[in-house]
């Protein structure tokens, strides 16, 4: 059996809670798909829910510690050497359309360096779970990133910019390149659920640009603790705060992070 710390039991704890609220929501959405007024308030009403339940189950047990959520924002608690950063539901836009692939996030950073983190997908029941210094998890089983060196064998995961948002030339020419050297390239969604994907070698490698600091945390730690490298676009270590990441394992990522700059510079 694999030791869970006393902050992740909390989490794990309260993302279980949250996520059988969320089945329950998720059940209701094929009834709001086909009503005059659609289901886009139902959503964003079982987000805020979800972040709420999460903020008052984590508080509860660790009165103090500060917060950074989708929703709500920065929450600054007495305790500034501890931080939660919570993404109530990754893919809303999945959740939204009915598609059972989102995700609620947690990862916890202690003086700035992140050493617990979760990803639980409520309608598979995956829970993927990593320490600092202790792997990563799914369920009970140990997670390793994938042991594929070929480019042309890999499998891509990544996120298109939406509508107006991003840079979209930028972005076609990486998925061109991606589409020139790899296997093929998946789009799912749910960075959250990409990184884990990576962690556990379903995915070789995902980059995105544009995310936020919850998109990515627990995935961070999650795909260290299994053996792989996470950088931002650069190869610099900034990928929490300039929202762009590259995740794969060793022997890819520094070939994935070639295609992808001299994507952009052409």
């Amino acid at each position: 059996m694999r030791y869970l710390s006393p902050a992740l039991n909390v989490m794990t704890a309260a993302a279980r809670k949250a996520g059988r609220g969320l089945i329950r929501d998720f059940g209701e959405i094929e009834n709001l798909q086909v009503s005059l007024k659609g289901p886009g308030d139902f959503v964003s009403t079982a987000d805020k829910r979800t972040e709420n339940l999460l903020l008052e189950e984590l508080s509860r047990a660790r009165p103090g510690y500060s917060f950074l959520t989708e929703e709500t924002g920065a929450v600054d608690g007495p305790d500034k050497t501890h931080r939660f950063i919570i993404d109530p539901i990754d893919g809303t836009t999945n959740f939204l359309h009915g598609i059972p692939h989102f995700a609620i996030s947690i990862a916890l950073e202690r003086e700035g360096q992140l050493v617990s983190a979760l990803t639980f997908n409520p309608v598979t029941d995956e829970m993927y779970v990593a320490e600092k210094g202790q792997g990563a998890y799914l369920n009970e089983k140990r997670l390793r990133v994938a042991a594929r060196k070929k480019m042309n064998e890999s499998v891509l995961g990544t996120g298109i910019p939406w509508q107006t948002h991003g840079d979209h030339p930028r972005f076609l020419g990486e998925l061109a390149a991606a589409m020139r050297e790899s296997a093929g390239v998946r789009r799912f969604g749910a960075p959250t659920l990409d990184l884990a994907y990576v962690a556990a070698g379903r995915l070789d490698g995902f980059w995105e640009r544009g995310l936020a600091p919850w998109d990515v945390a627990a995935g961070v730690l999650l795909v260290r603790e299994a053996g792989g490298v996470v950088s931002d676009l650069d190869g610099g270590t900034r990928a929490l705060d300039s929202g762009h990441i590259l995740a794969a394992n060793e022997p890819l990522h520094p070939q994935i992070l070639k295609f992808l700059k001299d994507a952009g510079r052409s």
